[in-house]
């Protein structure tokens, strides 16, 4: 089975003391066959047999011996079961440690496409509920399994050696459980498949119900959104209680199975004992061991069950753990010595998300130092331009060079660390403000963070908090304003001082004072950087070295303010017309 091949992998560095564990297993079960072994020679040596009375009298001290055997076996047996539990889990929880390590980071590599394929909720199901039902499988399920051949394997060797005709009648019901298991087998597998992709369902439904909180309660669509919830609840306990009905259909008949034993055992030992062929004692031992036979029966069909469900968990995780992105360094990538210079071209540059053409055949230069404003209707393919720059996507054809290097050449890391980037949709971790705008750089100084939202306008408000840079904001930013997270963000884009900086409708929640004084900000900061801008605001745009006006991913018009606005039926004067109607009419009100 390639999951379990995937697991002993991983358990590189644990495999010693699994492996331990598992011969600790063996001896545990094997030490269950002691107490009736012993209890078969005092019931035939003192109990029942021809010299009971005798015996009884010579040989106190063999009597006395078999019953500190007897406690000592089962002291020993305890102590071993113990150390082997404690085994299966140190190995174990080691291997998960590893695993969620590497899923994570596996996840944390992936490219802008594969988070548009996978919902967060089902990555956070297969972060949690699968990866903990694999280690269940590997601490709990496999012990199971080599618990019961051990017992059913030792157990069977016993009873052929003591009496081979009552461990026949005996072992004869064990091919119809076996039989009934691979039927549950094939039945339930296709349902754990459909229970965890409807788990996955259903914790996406409340990540994403709780993470848009806001939102819901903007629109007072709470009950809509319970009534969602309810619906993926019900398909999921659906779901749950038809794999839980098939597992109850078939346990009555392993169970009757089992169960069957003890009839046997009653009838055909009684048969044999009356006729002589069985001693009282080996009768005891046969009666005592009888579990080890019927436990495994009925221990099996729920170890497949568990099984399945291992199958159904390890499938979603592995899908994960192999995964690779697509973009990713050269052999021999060209390495940034110091910093980026800040000279952008596109080549001729399309683009297209699968089929749908969002760039058609792009060309503009960029110089190093420039202020660039790129403009356009919704949907024209503004913010899908600015991500080829950092290449959070690959072009399909054409170049995006960076300093005359097309950006595949660069090593990812160097290529957007040299890059920041605010945006309008603004993602504020649960840290302290502080933390929040030194993300770049974990031990920025506290003066240079303070620098840094002073330039983005952020410092006054933020010394109005209750404890200043260090108040802690909750997630995604809630307990700030739209404007004042935009302005936090455009904090943490200017504290890495980078090369490029890309603002993607980064001002457009504040007010117009703030944003002439964040513009003043970018047009005086002490380091040398190319700026981006995406706006609709004719006030963020009009001081730009170049304006570039895009339409349904096509380059319709390119210039500057001035420029622009001689073309009369273009988009950049109708825009500016529009506004500034705007302004005389509030003047005039």
């Amino acid at each position: 089975m390639f999951q379990l091949k995937w697991i002993w992998n991983n358990l590189k560095g644990y495999r010693v003391m699994y492996i331990l564990a598992l011969c600790i297993t063996v001896c545990v079960q094997a030490l269950y066959l002691t107490t009736p072994i012993f209890s078969q020679q005092i019931v035939d040596t003192f109990l029942s047999g021809e010299n009971a009375i005798v015996n009884l009298e010579t040989k106190k001290d063999y009597l006395i011996e078999l019953l500190i055997l007897m406690v000592a076996a089962t002291f020993l047996r305890t102590v071993l079961q113990y150390t082997g539990n404690m085994c299966y889990e140190t190995s174990t929880q080691g291997m998960v440690y590893k695993i969620r390590n590497h899923l994570f980071k596996t996840i944390q590599n992936q490219d802008m496409e594969y988070y548009n394929k996978y919902r967060t909720g089902d990555l956070m199901t297969r972060l949690t509920g699968d990866l903990d039902m694999v280690r269940h499988c590997m601490a709990w399920i496999i012990k199971a399994i080599v618990e019961c051949i051990c017992l059913f394997t030792t157990t069977s060797i016993y009873f052929l050696i003591v009496n081979w005709k009552m461990a026949l009648c005996l072992l004869v019901l064990t091919p119809f459980i076996f039989l009934v298991t691979q039927i549950f087998k094939k039945k339930i597998r296709p349902m754990y498949v459909d229970l965890r992709e409807r788990l996955s369902q259903m914790n996406t439904a409340a990540q994403e119900n709780i993470s848009g909180n806001r939102v819901v309660k903007a629109f007072a669509r709470e009950e809509y959104e319970i009534e969602k919830f309810q619906e993926k609840n019900k398909y999921y306990s659906e779901a749950n209680k038809k794999t839980s009905l098939m597992w109850i259909k078939f346990m009555p008949i392993v169970d009757s199975l089992a169960e069957a034993l003890q009839i046997v055992m009653i009838l055909g030992g009684g048969i044999f004992l009356i006729k002589g062929w069985l001693s009282m004692g080996e009768y005891i031992a046969f009666s005592g061991l009888i579990w080890t036979l019927s436990n495994p029966m009925r221990q099996f069909g729920m170890v497949i069950n568990d099984l399945q469900r291992f199958t159904a968990s390890a499938q979603k995780i592995i899908e994960i753990y192999y995964a690779k992105p697509t973009i990713v360094d050269k052999d021999k990538p060209v390495e940034i010595e110091n910093r980026l210079k800040g000279d952008i071209e596109f080549k001729n540059v399309s683009f297209s998300y699968g089929d749908t053409e969002i760039l058609h055949d792009l060309s503009f230069k960029i110089k190093a130092g420039e202020t660039v404003a790129i403009m356009g209707e919704t949907g024209s393919g503004k913010t899908t331009l600015i991500n080829l720059i950092p290449r959070f996507y690959d072009v399909n054809k054409g170049e995006v060079l960076v300093d005359g290097v097309n950006v595949k050449e660069y090593k990812l890391r160097e290529l957007r660390g040299d890059i920041g980037m605010a945006t309008q949709d603004v993602l504020l971790y649960s840290d302290t403000i502080d933390g929040n705008i030194a993300y770049g750089d974990s031990d920025m100084p506290e003066e240079e963070v303070q620098k840094c939202a002073e330039l983005a306008a952020a410092h006054d408000f933020i010394e109005k908090l209750p404890d200043g840079y260090n108040t802690i904001i909750g997630e995604r930013g809630v307990g700030l304003s739209g404007g004042q997270k935009q302005r936090i963000s455009l904090a943490r884009a200017l504290a890495i001082k980078p090369s490029v900086l890309i603002l993607d409708d980064t001002t457009s929640a504040v007010d117009m004072e703030t944003e002439a004084h964040i513009q003043e900000s970018l047009e005086n900061l002490d380091f040398d950087c190319t700026k981006i801008i995406i706006a609709q605001r004719i006030s963020s745009t009009k001081d730009a070295d170049k304006i570039i006006i895009l339409r349904d991913g096509r380059i319709t018009e390119m210039g500057t303010h001035d420029e622009l606005l001689k073309n009369k039926d273009g988009y950049y004067h109708e825009v500016f017309t529009l506004q500034n109607e705007g302004f005389e009419e509030r003047g005039n009100d």
